[in-house]
């Protein structure tokens, strides 16, 4: 059975709908950096996704190419996430997308080395005609933070992190969003297939002890 992120680490990516703190390790990215409106059609967000999914197809199907990766193992492409800011403002203010700057991102698995990573970046450019030239392979340890299971609109999202910043207070906490710690998304739903108060989105805030 192929191995599957979600399910291994629950703990990342299956929070309750109440907040909860937790360590997270460091983790390996497949990573486009941008900004603008995620919604604009066509625009840098959109180009910037179908790269990201272009890249982890083309390592996880790598095992079918003449390219073969040490340690590979079979698996579930993991979801896509999303870290981002707006210049001026703690967290997001979901009423100006305009002002977005994002990093989005999809999970690599470990045995992916750099080597790997630039061999999946010309094949993906080869066979899909995609210039994969934005895409970085990128390492991120977030540590200490407060996380949620939003259920319901991206643009409801307020109220879970109001949620989130209750409990850290009550428990000693601070909010610790910066120019390197970010307001960090996981999407466990497919937009084009759920209705919005159906998404299932993972809300992870960086926090530090008062």
């Amino acid at each position: 059975m192929a191995f599957d992120f979600k399910k291994e680490y629950k703990e990342l990516y299956q929070p309750k709908a109440k907040p909860e703190i937790i360590e997270v390790p460091a983790v390996n990215y497949i990573a486009i950096r941008g900004q603008g409106d995620p919604n604009a059609e066509n625009g840098a967000y959109q180009q910037a996704i179908s790269v990201l999914y272009a890249l982890a197809y083309t390592i996880k199907m790598s095992y079918k190419s003449d390219h073969k990766i040490e340690g590979f193992y079979e698996y579930v492409v993991p979801p896509l996430e999303g870290f981002w800011w707006q210049e001026g403002v703690t967290g997001v203010d979901c009423a100006n997308k305009a002002d977005f700057h994002w990093i989005s991102v999809i999970r690599l698995p470990d045995f992916v080395t750099r080597a790997d990573f630039d061999w999946a970046l010309a094949e993906a450019a080869r066979k899909k005609k995609l210039d994969c030239s934005a895409a970085e392979m990128l390492t991120i340890r977030e540590g200490l933070c407060v996380q949620i299971m939003h259920l319901g609109s991206y643009d409801d999202e307020p109220a879970s992190v109001a949620l989130m910043n209750q409990h850290i207070a009550a428990q000693g906490y601070a909010n610790d969003l910066s120019a390197d710690r970010l307001h960090h998304e996981i999407y466990l739903s497919d937009p084009r297939k759920t209705t919005p108060d159906k998404r299932k989105t993972v809300i992870r805030h960086p926090i530090r002890k008062v």
